[in-house]
């Protein structure tokens, strides 16, 4: 099934004969249909390289690196492009790169902690036409799609949807409805994922061994964010940088289910759990007297649990015994270093 690499010149023709294959019948059509073809150009052009440099001292690069490199999708006429929050977090540049390796300075326009979107926005004329926002909702169980990164190396390829279900990251994150697709790709970080119509329906985020939904066997893939949760608050994100959402406590853990069982993996230097002396391999039982045996619950707890600036009560086991710790959380936002000057 895999369509790609292409030389980029080639790309949107690539994406074309792929949703062909996908849709047999239904889409020969698509061949004589101008608007058909269009859509799949205009689609595969609007993915972007994107090349982002961290500020000096990013709390991100431990985990991040100082260098990262994915792919955006044009939105907006204004150069307005849609990426992975990640990407362009504690950015002191940002740069998006066209198939033919041209380059256009751009800024982050927003961090968006809720849903894990970043938007960027152009600094300079794209000469790009955006792509149509589409209904990930709408997506039929199994329905075969196109992801595509951009960039000189940037590729199409077909990819099928294995399941959509609640997704919680180790580090305190958890969407609804989250896309998971497979074959992988490894080049996933801002990926655009396209329906038949080149309609914009999710935006990569993670590579996973296993993609599929329970009962099935396990197939390794992606994990996408879907554009559900960017048409409410996409108008926010444009205003203030982020969605109300994101204003919630943080405490610097990153954690792992197994089993029934929530263990600390690491924590964050300089973080609320470090401060409060928080270890690996610690198991946290409870939240502000809520019993948690999974990630869900946890961050679910914590965000609910009131402002971002409070007294929190962990209840964990170490080497057998119990103990309370109370970690002072913060604003994630309040903490993340900015480009000097901003």
């Amino acid at each position: 099934m895999l369509l790609g690499p292409y030389p980029s010149c080639h790309r949107w023709l690539a994406g074309f004969v792929a949703l062909t294959l996908v849709l047999a019948t239904s889409l020969v059509r698509a061949q004589t249909d101008p608007e058909r073809v269009r859509a799949l150009e205009r689609a595969s052009a609007a993915v972007l390289g994107l090349e982002v440099r961290a500020v000096e001292g990013a709390h991100s690069a431990a985990t991040l690196g100082a260098v990262r490199q994915g792919s955006g999708v044009l939105i907006g006429n204004d150069g307005l492009v849609l990426t992975i929050g990640y990407l362009v977090l504690e950015a002191e540049s940002i740069e998006l790169v066209h198939d033919d390796g041209r380059r256009i300075p751009a800024r982050r326009l927003a961090y968006d902690l809720a849903t894990g979107f970043g938007l960027v926005q152009a600094l300079a004329p794209l000469k790009l036409e955006p792509v149509p926002l589409g209904d990930s909702n709408a997506l039929a169980d199994d329905e075969t799609l196109v992801a595509a990164s951009g960039g000189a190396q940037g590729a199409l390829t077909l990819t099928q949807l294995l399941s959509r279900r609640d997704f919680s990251g180790y580090w305190e994150y958890h969407i609804e409805g989250a896309l998971f697709t497979s074959p992988p790709r490894g080049d996933h970080s801002g990926a655009a994922l396209f329906n038949a119509r080149g309609e914009l329906v999710g935006i990569g985020s993670l590579v996973l061994p296993n993609a599929a939904a329970a009962g099935q066997a396990p197939r390794p893939g992606n994990m996408f964010v879907p554009l559900a949760l960017l048409k409410p608050v996409l108008q926010e994100l444009r205003e203030r940088g982020a969605s109300s959402a994101s204003t919630r406590a943080w405490l610097g853990l990153n954690c792992i289910e197994f089993q029934d069982q929530v263990r600390v993996l690491r924590v964050s230097d300089d973080s609320p759990a470090e401060r409060a002396g928080l270890r690996a391999g610690d198991r946290i039982v409870g939240i502000d007297g809520t019993t948690v045996a999974a990630l869900a619950p946890l961050w679910k707890a914590l965000w609910a649990g009131g402002g971002p600036e409070r007294a929190v009560r962990l209840d964990i086991e170490r080497g057998g015994r119990a103990q309370t710790v109370v970690l002072q959380s913060v604003d994630r936002a309040q903490v993340l270093r900015r480009p000097r000057g901003i």
